[in-house]
């Protein structure tokens, strides 16, 4: 109680000013949301509490540089908990001691978009296991080092949540829960300032149910109806769902699509002001019950609109946030192979302050959507939508020479503004090239992924690997003969692991190359997410030049967007005595001037 009470006493007063700012003062609900967020403390188990102590002492500790995650859905990966359980083992040879496993709670079979249409917050879907499989998974995970993330979907429900059934038959009070109409005037207005996130696959953001003769708000799609978090005991209940799943051993909450959670008519119902109002009494609260947890905020938005989810030095939000558009950017460059825009992004990202944590990777679960800078690619005369039909050609391999096997997603064919969907061996080159049989571009692709991968891991902030890339998984095309899934494209990355091709020659290189470099960056503290970063010009267009520094320590790092051999203009600083490559170990004089195709090197030295 004494450990509840001082974080309590410390953060009540501006957790309660801010419910009541939103909540008009409504002291019963606030009351019943305190005692409530008690309970839970109650219930943490032991271990738990201990671990948030250590973290409260140590608040910095996910910001080193020896963090190293992994997302995976449980069923590709595993079939289910148990056997993700088994194979800890695996998980932990490449270095990786964070694992994010994707949307597992209960949503219906053939109604849901990836599990991110949750029936039920505190069930896990069946084939996967229990709840308890979850809470055994995490405790094995956390005796071995292990952090878990978990998806927190609390934007909508899946229509067949208890909730929404109720609302469904007709019950005021769940009504109040969503956004409930009798006709179309109010969602028609609405309509008019809210754009469409899936306006070929899901069009509009408000669905007609016949059966009940309503229209609710489904701004994703039809089976996913919108909550409201006007009403405080949307909140309130939404809380208590993410404090119990923090109580399973869950380390990182990730907020899905928590931009979209404020709802206003005459608004764009997107980054309202509310939102960060929200999302800071989620961090207050889970300061007080569970200091241990993270919040990992997923804003798939411009920088501009990203940077305002971590809050203040002051009045702090999420301790993380994706990087999203830099996956964009990267493969625009592998199309390209002009590093400009890649070095714009990362110099961008490297002036925010060094508080601020982002998690960065190459591919994830979802597709790559195009949303470059292309005020700035405008200077160069690049029109943006003969540019997207460029990077969409060039990564689906029609055309341009090129390796690359992608999948359009979304392809609006009178925007020709698609998206891109396929695995990341796939985009480098490594299916086409074993369809062929044709060893040289092999070798080219596996260091063309090698090379992501050593560029995905000096960024400034986590590195988050894709499950499945480590071995060069390619693309699975077996989802179109499936009736739930073959009209998205998203599954050909979604794909269940190939265990047997673990075995393979290509496979071993990619494993152990990565596992070299993971334990380079978790060994050397420049790699550290307090170190500074900048970029340097390498005399090539085609080779990106990253600098590290902390502490005396220095890496200067190259690498090769191209699939051909290039010669750079090496700084100065890197022939000196002293610096050596960390990748094979060289001296840095007798690694010279040419880098061979996708090739990538990491000066080191330390004063």
């Amino acid at each position: 109680m004494n450990k509840f009470k001082e974080r309590f006493d410390k953060r009540y007063d501006e957790l309660k000013w801010l419910y009541c700012e939103l909540y008009n003062d409504d002291m019963g609900a606030l009351d019943w949301l305190c005692h409530s967020i008690y309970e839970y403390y109650e219930e943490r188990p032991d271990y738990l509490k201990r671990l948030d102590e250590e973290r409260e002492k140590k608040p910095n500790w996910y910001k080193g540089n020896d963090l190293l995650g992994m997302m995976m859905y449980v069923n590709c990966f595993a079939e289910d908990l148990k056997g993700v359980k088994e194979r800890l083992d695996y998980i932990k040879e490449l270095g990786v001691n964070c694992l994010h496993m994707m949307p597992l709670l209960e949503s219906p079979k053939g109604r849901d978009d990836g599990g991110y249409a949750v029936s039920d917050f505190r069930k896990v879907q069946p084939e996967l296991g229990t709840m308890e499989d979850l809470k055994s998974l995490a405790l094995e995970c956390h005796k071995q080092g292990i952090s878990c993330c978990l998806d927190f979907v609390m934007n909508h429900t899946s229509e067949e949540h208890v909730w929404a059934k109720a609302a469904r038959a007709g019950d005021y009070e769940a009504r109040k829960r969503y956004f409930f109409y009798d006709n179309w005037d109010i969602p028609n207005e609405y309509e008019k300032t809210v754009p469409q996130v899936f306006p070929t696959t899901a069009p509009g953001n408000f669905t007609w149910l016949d059966d009940c003769k309503q229209v609710v708000m489904t701004t994703f799609y039809p089976y996913q109806w919108d909550l409201n978090y006007a009403n405080c005991v949307v909140f309130n209940d939404m809380v208590c769902n993410m404090l119990f799943l923090a109580n399973q051993g869950i380390d990182i909450i990730r907020l899905d699509a928590v931009p979209y959670i404020w709802k206003e008519l005459y608004a764009s119902c997107r980054n309202h002001p509310k939102v960060h109002t929200i999302v800071r009494m989620m961090r207050l609260i889970c300061e007080i019950v569970c200091p241990g947890v993270l919040l990992l905020g997923e804003v798939v938005m411009s920088p501009d609109k990203v940077v305002p989810y971590f809050g203040t030095v002051q009045k702090p939000e999420c301790h993380m946030l994706y990087n999203v558009t830099t996956m964009a950017s990267t493969w625009h460059t592998i199309a390209t192979k002009d590093v400009s825009l890649l070095r714009r992004q990362l110099d961008q990202v490297s002036a925010l302050p060094k508080d601020y944590v982002f998690l960065n990777y190459l591919r994830c679960h979802d597709d790559i959507g195009w949303g470059l800078d292309y005020d700035w690619l405008a200077n160069f005369g690049i029109d943006e939508a003969a540019h997207k039909q460029f990077l969409n050609d060039y990564l689906t391999g029609a055309g341009y020479n090129s390796s690359s096997r992608g999948e359009l997603y979304n392809n609006d064919p009178v925007l020709k503004d698609a998206r891109l969907c396929g695995t990341t061996a796939s985009l480098s080159g490594l299916e086409a090239a074993q369809f062929e049989g044709n060893r040289e571009k092999e070798k080219i692709a596996i260091d063309c992924i090698l090379m992501l991968h050593a560029y995905l891991f000096s960024q400034s902030g986590i590195p988050m690997l894709y499950s499945g890339d480590e071995i060069g998984q390619v693309n699975d095309y077996t989802y179109k003969e499936d009736m739930h899934k073959f009209a998205d494209s998203r599954y050909l990355h979604r794909g269940r692991f190939p265990w047997q091709r673990r075995e393979s020659e290509a496979a071993k290189q990619i494993f152990y190359g990565l596992r070299n470099l993971s334990r380079l960056r978790a060994k050397y503290d420049v790699f550290n997410a307090k170190a500074s970063l900048s970029t340097f010009d390498t005399g090539n267009i085609h080779v990106l030049g990253i600098k590290r520094e902390y502490h005396g320590h220095t890496m200067i790092a190259y690498y090769n967007f191209s699939s051909e051999e290039q010669w750079v203009n090496r700084q100065e600083d890197a022939y000196k005595e002293g610096y050596r490559e960390l990748i094979t170990g060289k001296d840095s004089k007798a690694v010279g001037d040419n880098m061979c195709a996708y090739g990538v090197w990491w000066m080191f030295t330390s004063e």
